[in-house]
């Protein structure tokens, strides 16, 4: 946890939050923190800045805040990413949302299985868990918009086109003859990213008519979860 982060719930003062749970036992037990300790602190989807402990016990502890500068700025990338298997989501959700991105479209796609859409980690309060401690870690304030789309055609034929429009729109497909690295650069992109064994030649064909040009990554085949970062690094 590299910044605690509150909500309107924890205030019970202008400048007074007193967190609970697992926060509270973070703070104690692993940050090993007392009365006076300062610790870099957020409002949810607000400022930053800093708290200093007022009152500490085993279940709760007690800030004085000042929030005076903004969180940092996003990744301008939007991320299409085909649903992968549910272990896989949470690792890859976290590695986004570390990297700054702020908008998540999960769409379906043919060598998606169906039984990925019943997972309970695409519940609200699930995917609100992961983004959450994917802030702590990266020290930001500001929750991502997660979508979820799984009907493929009418996402990509009704929904795609308009999100691309004005953006660098990118299809990640291990054929394609030009480099990620080769191309991208400071503009806004949007980057489509296919399930394991990737997106069927129709899918292709579909997504690039919709505004998507064809990159890889290089010679190497990764997995959905490797290639998310090393995609994002390009942005950063």
């Amino acid at each position: 946890m590299n910044i605690v982060i509150f909500e309107e719930a924890d205030f019970v003062g202008e400048q007074r939050v007193v967190l609970a749970g697992r926060r509270a036992i973070h703070i104690v037990k692993v940050l090993k923190s007392r009365v006076g300790d300062r610790l870099r602190v957020g409002r949810l989807n607000g400022a930053m800045g800093s708290g200093v402990i007022v009152e500490l016990s085993s279940s709760n502890v007690v800030l004085e805040v000042d929030l005076d500068r903004s969180s940092p700025p996003p990744l301008p990338v939007r991320l299409l990413l085909a649903l992968p298997r549910p272990k896989v989501l949470r690792r890859v959700l976290a590695a986004a949302v570390t990297m700054g991105v702020k908008e998540i479209f999960i769409f379906n796609s043919w060598r998606v299985e169906k039984s990925y859409w019943q997972s309970p980690w695409l519940e609200v309060d699930r995917l609100r868990e992961i983004a959450l401690l994917a802030l702590e870690q990266a020290g930001d304030t500001r929750l991502p918009e997660i979508f979820l789309k799984n009907r493929f055609r009418p996402f990509v034929e009704d929904e795609v086109p308009l999100l691309a429009q004005d953006w660098d729109a990118w299809l990640l497909h291990p054929q394609a003859g030009t480099c990620l690295r080769d191309v991208s650069g400071q503009a806004p992109a949007l980057v489509a990213v296919g399930p394991e064994g990737g997106f069927i030649p129709f899918e292709v064909e579909m997504l690039v008519a919709s505004g998507l040009k064809s990159v890889s990554l290089g010679p190497r085949i990764l997995r959905v979860e490797q290639a998310v970062p090393a995609i994002l690094g390009n942005f950063m």
